[in-house]
């Protein structure tokens, strides 16, 4: 499992100056940057000292310190790498950028900024397999090339905070029942979203706005606001965007 994809840390429960080290800074629920590492750092080395009433020695900072330079290192190449933390019945603690388990009660620990679009960004890379699946589910290519647009800036590494993952953002239970098994994967993404896309549009009876709106925030949604776009600020954007880079696409 590569860290550029996905990251889950179990850290048990230890007693003693380390263990008291690990537990204030998985607890400590303050979102940071990864460029914000020093001053975290130091107010988690305050923490300890406060707690512990001990004197951080030279070897427990370059234990935190190195902990510390591991998370920056492994999420590094991840458009959104923010880090939860939850933990288990058995007082073990996870650490995740990938909050999948639908039973845990996630607490962010850390944010890192947004996807980081790429300065030459090649919007036709895709192209080649965009066209073949628009063919295959009657869908317009510039649609499905707008949704990569705005789902993930055609950054096939893309995950969202809640777990989406690539170029059309699948969740992992919406992954699974479209049989995509590498949400990664270029062409086993775009394939996967096609065809959610294309079961919205005829759920809806082509209504266009209507399968964005559900593709953005859930067909439960669109349900509970009597079938019109749900009044999430988020939606109504999302559904602007995707439009107005369909325009685009299209050459109107």
């Amino acid at each position: 499992m590569r860290s550029s994809r996905f990251f889950h840390a179990v850290y048990p429960k230890a007693s003693g100056l380390y263990g008291g080290i690990k537990h204030r800074c998985v607890r400590d629920q303050k979102n940071i940057e990864l460029s914000n590492m020093i001053k975290y750092y130091n107010q988690m080395q305050n923490n300890i000292y406060r707690l512990f009433k001990l004197h951080i020695t030279l070897f427990s900072k370059i234990v935190i310190a190195a902990l510390l330079f591991f998370f920056a290192a492994a999420f590094t190449d991840i458009a959104r790498a923010d880090i939860y933390k939850y933990e288990d019945n058995e007082g073990v603690l996870h650490l995740t950028n990938v909050p999948s388990d639908t039973g845990a009660k996630y607490v962010m620990v850390m944010r890192e900024k947004r996807i980081l679009f790429q300065p030459q960004l090649d919007v036709n890379k895709y192209d080649h397999i965009i066209n073949k699946t628009a063919d295959k589910f009657k869908l317009d290519s510039a649609l499905i090339k707008a949704i990569i647009k705005a789902e993930s800036n055609f950054n096939h590494r893309a995950v969202s905070p809640v777990g989406a993952q690539g170029l059309m953002q699948l969740m992992p239970k919406t992954a699974s029942q479209l049989n995509v098994d590498d949400s990664f994967h270029p062409e086993k993404n775009i394939e996967g979203g096609a065809r959610y896309l294309r079961y919205l549009l005829n759920l809806y009876k082509g209504n266009l706005s209507l399968a964005l709106a559900a593709y953005n925030a859930g067909e439960g949604a669109v349900a509970k606001y009597n079938y019109n776009i749900p009044p999430y600020r988020e939606t109504q954007n999302y559904v602007r965007r995707v439009l107005s880079f369909y325009r685009s696409f299209s050459g109107n």
